[in-house]
């Protein structure tokens, strides 16, 4: 059985009338990172005297190092605050790499931090680097609030070990997702040494005041961003289960209705963060997108029994409740540039798809949507794509493994054959991360430009 949600083409008129694409933030916002660590830079150079010998050389890289990571450490947590700016217009998936690359270079320059300044008191005090240990201790028991940075310092390790790519993927996504959560805490506890202790912020007031707000800044985005923000919505819109609809074996739709839901401002191609109020799903969070344009009186996902967590959502009543975040996601019509659209869907990256397929204004012949799946069984969703390429004049294609298991060749040469005019395309793709890069290496020889390519990409 499947579902099928009218109003296609009233969602079309709620999209773009003229093409004016978006740009993303994300060179600006770039550069001002940049130019904050040139900041912190400056302020180390400012209170930095003249080095003498090997133990000066040794504190002020330290210094340095620590001055860097405490940054740092401000802006891993802005990347976990949602703000809107980053994740509807730079794009969730970019924003969660750029997360995982500062908290790589933050654990780094943490871990350098310790070892240098404590070498460096070991030093002062006419020791060796074989004290480095007992200096430690020795420091955390009597320097101001040392005792927290220590535990702050252990659970970023905890959380950093935890989130290298073989470990992270033997654990469950919820134990994963919570234990993250950690990184506020281990922020927090490292925050007050950096005041307390750093010489930089005893002698530059104005520095101490730029430090508090760049902490209190963060700090009031993160509460606005992922509580009251999230609590508002759901209070003003009480979401509920209208129905679980199976739509092919392992794949079901579960439809979500609630009160005036075209007011959170949610496009095609975006996706929530959903968590539903039944027993055993509580303490449970995962990223859905929307499988059909909004309608004001119900939203829809469609998802692929994977996990422990999407394998239950068969078991839902109607009527629970639902607690959701978002709108996230940068894959919406306003990053289109061209008239011709050409959307690429691998495996249940075919929700985002489908919900643009029915929504991007165009004429006849303008939307392509090319499908990939392991067989026709699991092309969910095929028989409303089919619909809304008859209604539209849109083209559907499909591209599923021959019966001996050999994969479809989905290559420069055949795309072009298929989309003789496939430069003159935007595209928007979606899937595992690996089909994803294949496809988009296969667009970019097919000579579509890299900034015509919009991609947002998940684990499956």
């Amino acid at each position: 059985m499947t579902t099928t949600l009218a109003g296609g083409r009233a969602a079309r008129r709620q999209t773009m009338r003229r093409i004016r694409p978006r740009r993303s933030p994300a060179v600006p916002l770039l550069l001002a990172v940049w130019a904050g660590a040139a900041g912190v830079l400056w302020l180390w150079w400012r209170n930095t005297p003249a080095i003498s010998d090997d133990t000066g050389r040794i504190l002020n890289a330290g210094r340095i190092t620590g001055l860097l990571a405490g940054y740092l450490m401000a802006l891993v947590v802005l990347q976990m605050a949602r703000v809107p700016a980053l994740e509807r217009r730079v794009g969730s998936d970019r924003v969660a790499r750029w997360h995982a690359m500062t908290g790589r270079y933050t654990l780094c320059l943490v871990l350098a931090h310790v070892f240098l300044i404590m070498w460096g008191y070991a030093a002062q005090a006419g020791k060796g680097l074989g004290d480095i240990v007992q200096q430690t201790v020795d420091s955390v028991n009597q320097l101001p609030d040392m005792g927290k940075a220590a535990i702050g310092t252990g659970l970023l390790l905890f959380i950093g070990l935890l989130s290298i790519g073989p470990v992270r993927r033997r654990i469950p996504y919820d134990a994963w997702y919570h234990v993250h959560l950690l990184t506020y805490a281990a922020v927090f506890l490292t925050f007050w040494h950096q005041l307390t202790t750093g010489n930089d912020f005893a002698v530059e007031p104005v520095a101490r005041t730029v430090w508090y707000a760049l902490y209190g800044t963060v700090t009031a985005l993160v509460v606005w961003y992922r509580i009251l923000t999230p609590l508002r919505l759901n209070l003003r819109h009480r979401m509920r289960v209208e129905a679980v609809i199976e739509e092919t074996p392992g794949i079901v739709s579960v439809l979500i209705g609630g009160r005036r839901l075209h007011r959170m401002g949610a496009e095609a191609g975006q996706f929530f963060r959903w968590r539903f109020l039944a027993p055993g799903m509580r303490f449970s969070s995962h990223p859905y997108s929307l499988s059909a344009a909004p309608r004001p009186d119900m939203l829809r996902i469609t998802v692929k029994a994977i996990g422990d967590h999407s394998a239950r959502l068969r078991e839902l009543e109607p009527g629970t409740r639902v607690w959701a975040e978002g709108p996230y996601g940068a894959l919406t019509a306003q990053r289109r540039s061209r008239g011709k659209v050409l959307l690429v869907a691998g495996g249940v990256g075919i929700t985002p798809m489908r919900a643009l397929f029915e929504t991007l204004p165009g004429a006849s012949g303008d939307i392509t949507l090319l499908y990939r799946a392991n067989s026709t069984q699991d092309l969910a969703l095929w028989d409303e794509l089919a619909r809304i390429a008859d209604e539209r004049g849109a083209r559907l294609m499909y591209a599923v493994n021959s019966p001996d298991g050999e994969r479809p060749d989905i290559s420069p040469e055949t795309l072009g054959r298929k989309i003789p005019d496939i430069d003159r395309h935007d595209v928007f793709l979606c899937g595992p991360p690996g089909f994803a890069q294949s496809v988009y290496e296969a667009l970019r020889g097919a000579g579509v430009p890299a900034r015509r390519i919009h991609h947002e990409s998940f684990e499956m």
